[in-house]
């Protein structure tokens, strides 16, 4: 069973089970640190388990990213007009990252 993102390229590979949710890429089983979206998503794919008769079902999650789609265009976009603040957010969760290492916590507060 998979839980995934890209729709066409999993179905194209013709997985047995697979549990679709319209999220960006990389976010399959949820918004990051939304535990009960993540658990529900998980508990989608288990019922999938169970409750598939044939081979290659996919299922489609009830979630949506955000109320507006707009999300789509902007996606992982890299540009002139972002690309100083995409730069300074990852040097800023890199030294998060790392503080909370030295301090031997596994994820930044």
């Amino acid at each position: 069973m998979i839980l995934g993102s890209a729709r066409d390229i999993i179905e194209h590979c013709g997985v047995p089970r697979f549990v679709f949710t319209d999220f960006p890429l990389g976010n399959p089983c949820g918004k990051p640190y939304d535990a009960e979206m993540q658990r529900l998503i998980i508990e989608t794919g288990l019922d999938l388990l169970e409750s598939a008769t044939k081979p290659r079902t996919t299922v489609q999650t009830p979630f949506v990213w955000s109320d507006d789609r707009a999300w789509r265009a902007n996606y992982m976009k890299v540009d002139a007009t972002n690309r100083d603040a995409l730069a300074a957010a990852g040097e800023a969760r890199r030294a998060a990252y790392d503080d909370a290492r030295k301090e031997g916590r596994l994820r930044p507060e």
